[in-house]
């Protein structure tokens, strides 16, 4: 099967040479040479903010609250547990090798 993207270019002719997908990662490759990496989370950083302005702080807690229980519905509740164990053991592991290197 022939993806429809790549038989039909960006301006809808038959033959193109990009898909839609290609064309967008090479601008972003294009605009991460131009701007550096950092640039794109000044922009996120950015939107985040008018975000914010737009639909206050609460929405961030109505999202986080919504991805939550889909989290919760697609792996069950004890994965909670499960990474915030892993997390744990890690911060554990970070700070004994912190200690370490300044002994």
């Amino acid at each position: 099967m022939i993806d429809e993207s790549r038989k039909q270019g960006l301006n809808g002719k038959a033959g193109g040479e990009m898909s839609v997908r290609e064309a967008g990662k090479k601008g972003g490759d294009t605009v991460r040479e131009r701007y550096g990496s950092g640039f794109y989370e000044q922009i996120g950083r950015k939107g985040g903010q008018a975000t914010r302005e737009r639909h206050g702080a609460q929405f961030y807690e109505q999202i986080g609250q919504k991805g939550g229980r889909v989290v919760k519905d697609k792996y069950g509740s004890d994965f909670y547990e499960e990474i915030g164990h892993k997390g744990g053991q890690k911060v554990k592991r970070l700070i004994a090798e912190a200690k370490k290197n300044s002994a």
